[in-house]
């Protein structure tokens, strides 16, 4: 299995200019195919395919032929792409491509890639100097990409070990939120749930932090040297924010999948929230709304459960957080503690969302978890006197003791992590 590993790069000036230049001239290959499919669409003719993009754009540009394949292959993916959400979505307006780009990604297939001791060499064709960066990647590699991102990164393709066998025939559900990153329940009545407070905190100060820059500037005139400094602090900052997000993403869907391993999950389901964003709640609801990246969340559960050889599949999760699992009564709650009005069930809402969604996927209603497990997907807070999960979402039961009130500060669901009772 192929996975894809991000590696920062700090070229000298010279270097610098160097990876800014090719990726211009990747741009101009970019540009001679939006052309040249402009000019066919226009005069009614069949469009240019992969032989006449070969032969308009061979020895034109300063860069590796393999690397000026790759991007005519993507020119012609998007392409068709376009073609058909034209055909099938035609209220998207979908146009095809027609704006000049001045940078673009560069691409080297893995036999292009030579390593060797202590660095890596990117050719740029035949009579050019090549491209070395010392960078130590691990054997055996793949392709590598030059991308910028607030900076140059080196995007390498590496093998990764994938489990030959799944770890069970149980089947369990997810569902996203932006409070709770993954509420999670099996067939078998365990449950667990991830916090995505951290990841909503580092946001919101990166919005306030952006905020702040921008207001400094306003008083600034534009393109003066104090200009560019506030924008090269905002750029540090998104940059450090997106980081440290990135981070947080990966340890929350790595404790996903770790507990499905743990409990023999064969089948894993996925809620898709995409409905929520359509309604308008207001600027700070909608604000907070734009920023959760729900898409990341999926991809790298997808990503992460493939290689526990878990079969993933996701779908519309429309309705499961607003019925009650016992008597079907439809509610709203306004806090994280669901309480039906019918028959008085009270339970954590983010899990009776993920328990009525067995019965979208799997097409067979489970039993509410009696307890879940909490974490948290970094290193918590030094001093803290707040638990993350309001005390309304754990109220006593009949029949069922109150166990310590802990939250788990470990980095995956180890044998040792709190459990919370879920009221029944």
């Amino acid at each position: 299995m192929k996975t894809v590993r991000v590696y920062q790069l700090h070229p000298s000036p010279a270097l610098f200019a160097r990876l800014k230049a090719a990726q211009m001239e990747a741009a101009r290959v970019w540009n001679t195919c939006c052309e040249l499919h402009k000019t066919a669409r226009q005069a009614h003719v069949p469009w240019p395919g992969l032989m006449a993009m070969h032969k308009a754009t061979r020895g034109r540009f300063a860069l590796h032929s393999q690397s000026v394949q790759a991007v005519f292959r993507a020119f012609l993916g998007t392409i068709e792409t376009t073609r058909q959400l034209r055909q099938t979505h035609p209220e998207m307006r979908m146009k095809y491509p027609w704006r000049t780009k001045r940078f673009y990604p560069v691409h080297w297939p893995a036999q292009a890639v030579s390593r060797e001791k202590g660095r890596v060499v990117l050719p740029m064709g035949r009579g050019r100097k090549s491209l070395a960066l010392p960078l130590e990647l691990p054997e055996p590699g793949g392709a590598c990409t030059l991308v910028w991102n607030r900076g140059f990164e080196l995007h390498v393709c590496i093998e990764v070990a994938q489990a030959q066998t799944a770890p069970g025939d149980r089947h369990a559900t997810v569902d996203l939120g932006e409070i709770h990153l993954a509420a999670v329940t099996t067939t078998t009545g365990k449950a667990l749930i991830v916090t995505g407070r951290e990841i909503r905190s580092l946001k919101r100060q990166r919005a306030k932090q952006l905020g702040q820059l921008a207001r400094k500037q306003d008083r600034c005139q534009k393109y003066s040297r104090r200009w560019k400094k506030l924008q090269r602090a905002k750029h540090k900052q998104c940059h450090r924010a997106e980081r440290r997000i990135r981070d947080l993403r990966h340890k929350a869907t790595r404790q996903v999948i770790a507990f499905c391993v743990k409990r023999r999950v064969g089948t894993l389901f996925i809620g898709n929230p995409q409905g929520v964003r359509q309604e308008n709640r207001g600027r700070h609801h909608n604000q907070r709304m734009a920023g959760w990246e729900y898409g990341k969340d999926i991809d790298y559960l997808t990503h992460k459960a493939k290689a526990a050889h878990i079969l993933c599949f996701t779908g519309s999760e429309r309705g499961t957080s607003s019925r009650c699992p016992c008597c079907g009564h439809h509610y709203k709650p306004k806090n994280r503690n669901w309480a039906c009005r019918v028959c008085g069930f009270t339970g954590h809402r983010d899990l009776v969302g993920s328990v009525n969604m067995h019965r979208l996927a799997y097409g067979k209603p489970v039993q509410f978890p009696r307890s879940f497990t909490y974490l948290r997907p970094g290193p918590s807070r030094g001093r803290s006197s707040r638990v993350d999960t309001p005390q309304c979402c754990l109220g006593e039961s009949a029949g069922q003791p109150l166990l310590a009130e802990q939250v788990s500060s470990e980095r995956g669901p180890t044998a040792d992590a709190a459990e919370k009772p879920a009221p029944l």
